[in-house]
């Protein structure tokens, strides 16, 4: 395309491109930047989204295009697919659409790191280069597999339970540490095929054998990382091709996604290492016939008292869970919230970071119901407020809300932060049954004097929750 164009402008072409790949960048980053607050999300996404643009635009003009058909075509059928899949897909399933994000990004950095090897002769390709292609390979196809387990385990047709070998975590070291030899022995000898074919096989092994142990409970801290993952092999792609903007935007989701799967651990108190070699906790909660523990007595309550409480009271605060994504409730919660708002009650919602299956999911599940952005408190902002709280209504949520993490040494999650509901004057949880969460352990918050059970669907507890309230007018 850029034979077209005249030749002064062909000669300043690189500078050129480099520019618009520096604009690029800066909405990357402005773009990252406003995705920090609910309040600015929807435009720093957009803003990230045409800084895509940009740089897609730019890069025809880059390269050595075979095809622009080709292309196209393929900008066609990906845009409708994208259009498709965002249109369909249910907030409950939007972790899963995520894993198959970072599985899809991972994967396409593979392809073009190979692609760009077999494109040329390998023994032209520099030491550095070598390097970066076998890394992209590498990284690109774990995450690639490991990614699309996640989704597995998410969707359900994979256990969410720890699958694994005997010595499986001192099978995983020996297969990585394999694999970094792989490529070594790559960029020593990159004509040898059976070393290139080895790696990219072996890597996708390693993606599927990685992720099959970890436990349910974890993977909002696997998709974080898979994200990361998906930014670094993407990077390692720029460097195989020479383009800045790859580099660049690679480095930044990489970055991000790490930051955040820090933020994640601390948030479950547990460190990465232990995250992904002793994983705990299993898959979605179980029906209404789990009873937890028989031994132990719990007080049941009912829409009209629910509403006389909520009603009569000074401040409610709501704790969302992933039970309440499932349900598909956040609209008639909101519901419930005004009319409570109409009452003169001050409504305020509490967001565990670990809430749901995948960072951010209530966020984005009490956004679609218009929650305001200002009623939305993080764990730090809320758990001073319980103590003056009258009523808190747990919908869905579980373990971010066990006092066993404060209170029982020897449980998986002491010393994981909570949201300390219990400090309320009152507690109601709305839920199936008394089945343990994601980490499989009984919740004291059942049995506690200041804690009444609502059972039955959240959606549906909430609509007679909804019709009690009116009734008191």
């Amino acid at each position: 395309m850029s034979q077209f164009l005249p030749e002064a402008i062909q000669s300043a072409l690189p500078n050129i491109i480099q520019l618009f790949y520096l604009l690029a960048t800066g909405f990357f980053i402005v773009g990252i930047k406003r995705l920090g607050s609910p309040a600015t999300a929807r435009s720093g996404n957009q803003m990230a989204s045409f800084g895509m643009l940009i740089g897609v635009a730019v890069t025809l003009f880059d390269q050595e295009i075979i095809s622009f058909e080709l292309i196209i075509a393929g900008v066609v059928i990906g845009a409708l697919i994208g259009i498709v899949a965002a249109k369909k897909v249910q907030m409950t399933a939007m972790p899963e659409m995520v894993a198959i994000f970072n599985g899809f990004g991972g994967g396409a950095s593979a392809l073009v790191a190979w692609g760009e090897f077999a494109r040329v002769d390998p023994t032209l390709i520099a030491v550095d280069g070598l390097i970066t292609t076998g890394l992209s390979i590498l990284i690109g196809s774990i995450t690639f597999t490991g990614s699309f387990i996640a989704f597995g385990k998410l969707k359900g047709f994979i256990d969410g339970g720890r699958i694994a070998l005997p010595g499986q975590n001192i099978i995983n070291l020996v297969l990585t540490a394999v694999a970094l030899g792989l490529v070594g022995w790559f960029t020593i000898d990159p004509a040898y095929q059976v070393v290139f074919w080895s790696l990219f096989g072996l890597a996708l092994l390693i993606g599927v054998l990685t992720v099959l142990p970890i436990g349910g409970a974890d993977m909002p801290v696997v998709i974080s990382l898979l994200n990361s993952y998906s930014g670094i092999a993407a990077s390692m792609a720029g460097f195989v091709l020479g383009n800045n903007l790859l580099i660049i935007s690679g480095a930044l989701v990489g970055a991000a996604g790490l930051i955040l799967t820090n933020v994640m651990c601390k948030a479950m108190n547990r460190s990465l290492v232990n995250v992904l070699f002793g994983a705990f906790g299993g898959g979605d909660e179980g029906g209404p016939g789990d009873t937890g523990d028989s031994d132990k007595s719990v007080q049941k309550t009912f829409a009209d008292d629910v509403a006389i409480q909520c009603s009569y009271a000074n401040k409610v605060i709501i704790v969302p869970g992933y039970g309440l994504a499932v349900a598909q409730a956040q609209h008639v919660l909101k519901e419930v919230a005004n009319l409570l708002e109409e009452k003169g009650v001050e409504v305020a919602y509490g967001i565990h970071p670990v809430a749901g299956r995948m960072p951010g999911h209530m966020n984005v599940l009490l956004a679609e119901a218009d929650v305001p952005y200002d009623q939305l408190y993080d764990m730090d902002e809320i758990n001073p407020q319980f103590k003056n709280t009258d009523v808190v209504l747990v919908i869905g949520a579980n373990d971010v809300v066990n006092p066993a993490a404060k209170t029982s040494p020897g449980s998986p999650i002491y010393g994981m932060p909570i949201l300390n509901v219990d400090e309320a004057k009152r507690t109601i949880i709305f839920k199936r049954s008394l089945s343990p969460g994601y980490a499989g352990i009984d919740n004291e918050l059942f049995y506690s004097d200041k804690n009444q059970m609502f059972f039955g669907d959240a959606k549906k507890s909430l609509q007679e929750l909804s019709k009690a309230v009116k009734e008191l007018d």
